[in-house]
C-alpha cells in the first residue's frame, strides 16, 4: 500500500510516499481500507513536533510513528477473531490525534478505541470533513460549560474548528457573531451566524457589544485582548494555549478570582464526540465545510496550505473512490 511517511520531525518537505506491507490485524483490532481523511491543524502539529512538549507524546528525538494522519473515514476490509461490534463492510470514522496512520491506503486500529459506524447516506469525504475539526469544537463548548441561548462571538470562524463551533454553537440557540474574512461572509451566515466581522476591514476585539462566550478558534487573540468583550462572568476560550503558554496558568487561577474566566478545552473522549457528532450529522445539523480535496501526491503542499492558517474549513485527502 502507498503512505505517507516521515522519519523525522520537520516541515512539509520532510514525507515521502512509501510502499508499505498491508498491515495485519491482531485478535482485537480492525483493518480499514481509508477512503478519505483530513489535512489539519493537528497532522501539523505532529509533523513539527511543535510545540516541542508534543515530543513526550510522540517521541522525544524521531516520531514513534511514521505514518501521518489522525482522522480517517473507510471501510473495513477484515477483522481480528476477537472483534463483535464491527463487521467486514461497515462504513466507520475515527480519530486519534497523536496519531492514526490514516494518511494511507490501510490502517489497524483497536476495536475498543474511537472508530464508530459512520452515519448512513454520507460519503467518506464528507465524513472525514466531520471529525477532527469537529471534535475539537466540541470539546471547547464541553469544557466551557456552554449554556444554551448564550451570546458568541467566534474569532476564526471559517476554519475547521471555527466553522464546526458555530454550528453547535447555533444548534444550542446561540446568537452567534462569527469573525471571517471577505470572501467567506456568506459562508458565515448560511452556517447560523447572526452577525459577522470582516476581520479584514474591522479589529474584532474593538466591538462594542458584551458576550457570554469568547471561542478563538485560531489562536490569534488573547484573554488580555478579549476580556472587554465579556460580560461579567463571560468565558474565553482559545484552541491555542497562548503566546507565552498563559491560556493553562490563567485557567487554573481565573475561575478563583470569579468575574471573567478562561477555560483551556483539554479534548474531551473521542468515541463519546463520534456518537454524538454521528447524531448531529443524522439530524441534518452540521455541514462539512471542504476547502480542496487532494490525493496522496499532492500532501507535501497539502500540509505547507493547512499550516498557512489560510484554509475554510478542511482539507480532505482523498484515498478511495
Amino acid at each position: 500500500m502507498k503512505a505517507a511517511r516521515r522519519e523525522r520531525y520537520g516541515t512539509p518537505e520532510v514525507i515521502r510516499i512509501e510502499d508499505v506491507a498491508v498491515p495485519t490485524p491482531a485478535d482485537d483490532e480492525l483493518l480499514i481500507r481509508v477512503h478519505a481523511a483530513t489535512v489539519s491543524r493537528t497532522d501539523c502539529a505532529l509533523l513539527s513536533a511543535s510545540p516541542f512538549i508534543m515530543r513526550f507524546m510522540t517521541g522525544l528525538r524521531r516520531p514513534r510513528t511514521k505514518t501521518l494522519g489522525t482522522d480517517f473515514a473507510g471501510r473495513v476490509e477484515a477483522i481480528g477473531a476477537g472483534i463483535r461490534s464491527f463487521a467486514v463492510g461497515d462504513h466507520v470514522w475515527g480519530i486519534n490525534d497523536l496519531g492514526a496512520g490514516s494518511h494511507a491506503e490501510y490502517l489497524v486500529i483497536s476495536g475498543g478505541d474511537s472508530v464508530a459506524r459512520m452515519p448512513a447516506g454520507l460519503s467518506f469525504e464528507d465524513a472525514a470533513a466531520c471529525i477532527e475539526g469537529a471534535w475539537y469544537a466540541h470539546s471547547i463548548i464541553e469544557r466551557a460549560a456552554f449554556k444554551k441561548g448564550g451570546r458568541v462571538l467566534i474569532n476564526g470562524a471559517t476554519g475547521a474548528i471555527g466553522s464546526a463551533l458555530l454550528q453547535m454553537s447555533v444548534h444550542l440557540g446561540a446568537t452567534v457573531t462569527a469573525v471571517g474574512n471577505t470572501r467567506n461572509l456568506e459562508l458565515l451566515r448560511s452556517l447560523g451566524a447572526d452577525r459577522v466581522i470582516n476581520y479584514e476591514q474591522a479589529d474584532f476585539t474593538r466591538d462594542d457589544q458584551l458576550y457570554d462566550y469568547v471561542f478563538d478558534a485560531v489562536g490569534t487573540s488573547t484573554f488580555g485582548a478579549c476580556k472587554r468583550l465579556l460580560t461579567p462572568r463571560g468565558v474565553y476560550v482559545s484552541s491555542e494555549p497562548g503566546p507565552g503558554w498563559q491560556n493553562p496558568f490563567l485557567a487554573v487561577i481565573t475561575p478563583a478570582l470569579g468575574g471573567k474566566r478562561v477555560v483551556f478545552p483539554i479534548p474531551t473522549d473521542r468515541k463519546a464526540f463520534l456518537e454524538a457528532m454521528g447524531r448531529l450529522v443524522a439530524e441534518r445539523r452540521f455541514r462539512p465545510i471542504i476547502d480542496r480535496t487532494v490525493t496522496l501526491d499532492a500532501i507535501q503542499e497539502a500540509y505547507a496550505y493547512a499550516a498557512s492558517g489560510q484554509k475554510t474549513g478542511n482539507v480532505v485527502l482523498k484515498l478511495a473512490e
